[in-house]
């Protein structure tokens, strides 16, 4: 499967809110809600430029927010058709070349604290926690994860 990523335009709208929906569903009766990221202005997100996606038909979503000393990941989304495919580990990469490419020294995510195959996935990549608190009717485990130089392949 080809993973290059490329920044969403608005006629990935549908796709980006499809994708999502898909990835996220399977949560909203274990949580009790819709998680954030179902209800979020995807359209809006896209003009902003934050939103990347992989995929002809889009599979992977990635929504990645600057602000002045960190990198936040605000989604990532891979359709349940395309799990165990390596869009995942791709978008997480991404985003850490991101990351580097604006010069910011971390990047932080959080999920729901209900979402625990997340919380098996991200020390993985080397994400750690740093706190869980609740967000509204949220419960979240926040994370973070250092970015370093990158590796000789990725310069």
């Amino acid at each position: 499967m080809d993973h290059h990523l490329r920044p969403a335009t608005a006629a990935d709208a549908d796709a980006v809110k499809a994708v999502i929906d898909a990835a996220y569903r399977p949560y909203v009766a274990r949580i009790g809600l819709r998680p954030a990221p179902m209800d979020a202005d995807h359209a809006a997100d896209i003009a902003a430029g934050r939103v990347f996606v992989t995929g002809d038909p889009v599979v992977g979503v990635l929504v990645l927010v600057a602000e002045p000393d960190h990198l936040v990941l605000e989604n990532i989304a891979v359709h349940p058709d395309a799990h165990r495919q390596g869009v995942g580990k791709h978008l997480l990469t991404f985003a850490e070349t991101h990351a580097r490419a604006l010069g910011l020294p971390e990047i932080r995510l959080y999920t729901n604290a209900l979402m625990w195959e997340n919380q098996e996935i991200y020390p993985r990549y080397g994400y750690e926690v740093t706190e869980r608190r609740r967000d509204g009717q949220y419960d979240r485990v926040h994370y973070r994860k250092r970015v370093t130089e990158p590796a000789p392949d990725e310069r």
